[in-house]
C-alpha cells in the first residue's frame, strides 16, 4: 500500500485577526493539520484559528519572531511541511503544484512570493518573484532563528515552484511604517551583538552609501521605476533603512 502524503500547515501569531482568516480560507480544504503558534494575542487571532479546528499552541511573543515558527514547525505530524505567515495566501495554482510536487523525492521547495503595496502588485525592483524556502519534508527543514529575514535551511534536494504565493504584508501605510520601526531596532541589535562600531567609516558606509547603492539598485537597476509611485516609496524607505538602524545604534551604544 502506497503511504498518504500529508500536510501540515505551520504558522506562528500574534494579533493577526485581521489577515489569518484569508489565510486559512486558501488551504483548510486540502491539507491535513493546521499548527499555530500564538504569541499571545490580544484580539481574536485565536479564537478565528480555532474556528478552522487549528491546533493551537500558546507561548510569548519573541523579538526574533522566527522562534515562534520554528515551534509551529516542530509540532507537525505531516509528512510535509507548509510554512505560511498569516498575511499570507495560497492561490488555486499553487495549492495544485503543491499536491503534485510533493510526491516527488525532492526535499524542499522555493515559492515565488508577489508582494502588495500601497494598492499594487510590485514587479519588479527586485521584490519579485520574491523567492521563499516554505515547503519542505517533515525534519529535512528548520529557520536558523537569528534573523528577521532568515530562510530555512533545508537539508537535501531543493526546487522551485512556479505559481506564485500572494503576500499582503501591510493593511496601510502606517502599518508599513510600523514594521519598518521594527526592523529597523533588529538591525541596530545585530550590529550591536557583532560589534559594529560608530566611527568615520561605518558612518559613511550606512548614513550614505548605503542607503544611495540600495536606492539605485531597486529603482534603477532593478527597473522599479516601473511601479510607479508605490515603486519609488518602496526603494526609498528600504534605503532609509540603513541611516534610521545605525541612529539607533548610535543612540544604544
Amino acid at each position: 500500500m502506497v503511504k498518504k502524503v500529508t500536510i501540515s500547515v505551520a504558522i506562528a501569531v500574534y494579533n493577526e485577526e485581521s489577515n489569518l482568516a484569508r489565510c486559512l480560507k486558501s488551504v483548510k480544504d486540502w491539507v491535513d493539520e493546521i499548527v499555530v503558534v500564538d504569541g499571545g494575542s490580544s484580539d481574536k487571532t485565536v479564537e478565528i484559528a480555532e474556528s478552522f479546528n487549528a491546533i493551537v499552541i500558546h507561548t510569548d511573543n519573541p523579538q526574533i519572531f522566527h522562534v515562534n515558527k520554528q515551534k509551529a514547525i516542530d509540532a507537525c505530524k505531516g509528512i510535509w511541511i507548509l510554512q505560511l505567515d498569516a498575511d499570507e495566501v495560497v492561490t488555486a495554482e499553487l495549492k495544485s503544484e503543491i499536491l503534485e510536487k510533493v510526491k516527488t523525492g525532492v526535499d524542499g521547495y522555493w515559492i515565488p512570493r508577489k508582494n502588495y503595496f500601497l494598492g499594487h502588485w510590485l514587479k519588479k525592483g527586485g521584490v519579485y518573484p520574491e523567492y521563499t524556502l516554505r515547503l519542505y519534508r517533515n525534519g529535512k527543514g528548520r529557520l536558523p532563528c537569528k534573523t528577521v529575514h532568515e530562510q530555512a535551511q533545508v537539508d537535501g534536494e531543493v526546487g522551485y515552484l512556479k505559481s506564485d504565493l500572494l503576500h499582503y504584508p501591510y493593511a496601510n501605510f502606517a502599518g508599513y511604517l510600523a514594521k519598518a520601526e521594527a526592523y529597523t531596532s533588529l538591525t541596530a541589535r545585530l550590529w550591536k551583538d557583532q560589534s559594529i562600531k560608530i566611527n568615520p567609516i561605518t558612518t559613511i558606509k550606512y548614513m550614505i552609501a548605503m542607503p544611495i547603492y540600495t536606492f539605485f539598485n531597486i529603482y534603477i537597476r532593478h527597473l522599479g521605476v516601473l511601479d510607479l509611485f508605490p515603486g519609488f516609496v518602496w526603494a526609498l524607505y528600504s534605503a532609509l533603512h540603513f541611516p534610521q538602524a545605525y541612529i539607533k545604534l548610535w543612540r544604544n551604544k
